[in-house]
């Protein structure tokens, strides 16, 4: 069966960072283009960024940009979101999901979710 599983979520105070990793399993993530959405509580669910299955390029929130990198090693069926200078308004939980070859911003256009990892960013 198809799953995406998110790992390395915590408490950080704030500029600190996080390494948060999505891992898959059940199919192979090459062509497919893995995005990283974030949702607080009331809130609705965004975009953090996307990094595509065609050409491997990124795309980043204008909130994040400069601050967040995102990377796939296809070989360990992996991709990674690295988050530096955290900011209170980082606090969410954060999914990746996979959708074939391009990103997308509406993420009711994903295939495949994982079940979310909890970032929290405060003093």
């Amino acid at each position: 069966q198809a799953q995406l599983v998110e790992s390395g979520g915590g408490l950080v105070q704030p500029g600190g960072s996080l390494r948060l990793s999505c891992a898959a399993s059940g199919f192979g993530l090459d062509n497919y283009a893995i995005g990283w959405f974030r949702q607080a509580p009331g809130k609705e669910r965004d975009g953090v960024s996307c990094i595509s299955g065609t050409d491997g390029s990124p795309i980043y929130a204008e909130s994040v940009k400069g601050r967040f990198t995102i990377s796939r090693d296809n070989m360990k069926n992996m991709v990674y979101l690295q988050m530096n200078s955290l900011k209170p308004e980082d606090t969410a939980t954060y999914y990746c999901a996979a959708i074939l070859y391009t990103c997308s911003s509406n993420w009711d256009r994903y295939d495949y979710w994982g079940q979310g990892t909890q970032v929290t960013v405060s003093s």
